[in-house]
């Protein structure tokens, strides 16, 4: 039975990048932490991509064979849960290797559950077949085959079967023999074999949009523009980015406002700016807004509240203001509302400048600021702190919208980079706080003494959120010290957890 922080095998101490003390984290606990903020492949401001990558595969080889329960948990909540798309990939690939090595059975369901986008199962195999050639065991096979059958239609045949693919649907078929689960998607997997292969086969009567999309695409380029019917492009499947390169032009307002009615969630809040440089009228964009703030659409969306700041510092229009306000509101669902008094520490050292992601839309101080003002918000009693060599008190005005708060909290001088003294803004802040929030890189400097967290009396318990992803952490992981990697509604929802009492559960 997989038990929670306090109960494992003590933290090994060590030293964090910047020499200050730090403590090494039992390898369940450290793979959860590292799952839930690694970017696979990308780098971290203290750790490359090649030693990070390295380090979750090593984590993933040890946790699968030692706990296989525990593990056939966290992959499917990794993905579905924590939404880690990449790093679910590889850990269910990696976690079935080392199974079969060890004879340990059900890597194949484990690798069907991270596989939930048609692009994936592609992206599994040309994993697996970059690290280990083409011999696949059979659970990697078989899981692989099960997703395709799961995830494999005309639409997502026509949204991710791209010739830039390394592995293409075909390729995957190829490789793993999936078994249609009727004579239509036999059909669809024929053609896919067809297409790959570049073999002149009629196009099979029963795939009816992938025969819509055949005839727009031998329209002539000078007809295109005229083409504005909802229901026209819906039934050639045509999403914005295949419409955008169909019609060889610049996306319009009517261009637009017709295949608005099937974007998705993300795809709409990506597209603001698109949407208001070129026209599109008052009477859509109220859809659009309405949309965007819907609570069930939001929920359904999983998109996190980075993205509101992200599309609210680059719509140029007021128009969506306050919808991507109630949409930030209603995505921090998860978000506890906290009873007693909370401190939130916000690091804005200078480390905290690295990008948050690797388009560079937000740093992590911008991610840690907006994270930190919605928990304020939703606290019954918060002091909100920005801290590096020095720290400062964040005031709250009543009735400031979150997005509202981030921008004051940006205008009025509360980043100031330099150094991270992690210790010294407990010490000036710690007083009577039923429990600290910490969100920072972890990387405090030389403090003399054995944790930061020194100065935080030890029935206090202090939670600190990693959004660098450094492998040491600045406290012990031990009672009423927990630390976890990257910022997510799934993460947040940890501290009822705990304080509940239910030391025994992990969020899966």
């Amino acid at each position: 039975m997989a038990k929670f922080n306090l109960k494992l095998r003590k933290s090994r101490q060590s030293t964090t990048a910047e020499g200050a003390p730090g403590f090494i984290r039992e390898p369940r606990l450290e793979l959860f932490l590292l799952g839930v903020s690694t970017m696979v492949g990308e780098d971290t401001f203290y750790e490359g991509a090649t030693a990070r990558d390295t380090r979750f595969r090593g984590l993933v080889a040890t946790v699968a064979v030692v706990d296989p329960d525990w593990f056939a948990r966290f992959v499917p909540w990794l993905r579905s849960g924590a939404m880690m798309r990449s790093a679910s990939v590889v850990a269910a690939l990696e976690g079935a290797r080392a199974q079969v090595a060890a004879g340990i059975a059900g890597s194949r369901a484990v690798v069907n559950s991270a596989l939930q986008r048609a692009d994936e199962p592609g992206e599994a195999l040309a994993y697996w077949l970059a690290r280990y050639g083409r011999a696949l065991p059979k659970p990697v096979k078989r899981g692989i085959a099960d997703a395709a059958v799961r995830l494999y239609t005309e639409r997502s045949l026509l949204k991710y079967d791209s010739v830039g693919s390394q592995v293409r649907f075909g390729d995957v078929i190829d490789l793993t023999h999936p078994t249609a689960k009727d004579d239509r998607q036999g059909d669809l997997f024929r053609h896919a074999l067809d297409r790959r292969h570049r073999r002149d086969n009629p196009l099979p009567s029963s795939l009816r949009m992938l025969a819509a999309r055949d005839a727009l695409m031998a329209m002539p380029v000078e007809q295109r523009r005229a083409v504005t019917d909802p229901a026209v492009l819906g039934a050639a499947g045509m999403t914005w980015e295949a419409l955008a390169g169909w019609r060889q032009t610049a996306m319009d307002a009517p261009a637009w406002e017709s295949v608005i009615p099937t974007m998705g969630y993300l795809a709409l809040l990506r597209n603001l700016r698109n949407f208001d440089q070129a026209g599109v009228s008052d009477t859509v964009a109220e859809t659009v807004a309405a949309r965007l703030s819907d609570p069930g659409e939001v929920a359904t969306s999983r998109v996190l509240p980075m993205r509101f700041l992200s599309a609210y510092n680059a719509a140029p229009s007021l128009r969506w203001a306050y919808p991507l306000e109630k949409a930030l509101q209603h995505a921090l669902a998860n978000v506890p509302a906290l009873d007693g008094r909370t401190l939130v520490l916000i690091d804005t050292s200078g480390s905290m400048r690295s990008p948050f992601s690797k388009d560079g839309t937000l740093l992590c101080w911008d991610a840690a600021t907006v994270f930190g003002l919605a928990l304020a918000a939703r606290a019954e009693a918060a002091t909100v702190v920005s801290f590096s060599n020095d720290s400062r008190v964040f005031p709250p005005l009543a009735g400031e919208s979150v997005l509202a708060a981030v921008r004051r909290f940006k205008d009025d001088g509360y980043f100031f980079g330099m150094g991270t003294d992690t210790e010294k803004a407990l010490r000036t802040h710690v007083d009577r706080h039923d429990r600290v929030v910490i969100l920072t890189d972890e990387q405090a400097h030389w403090h003399r003494s054995a944790n930061v967290a020194a100065a935080v009396p030890a029935e206090i318990p202090v939670y600190t959120w990693n959004l660098a992803g450094y492998r040491v952490g600045h406290t012990p992981t031990a009672t009423n010290r927990h630390t976890f990697g990257g910022l997510s509604d799934a993460a947040f929802a940890m501290i009822p957890l705990i304080e509940a009492g239910s030391h025994d559960r992990w969020p899966f």
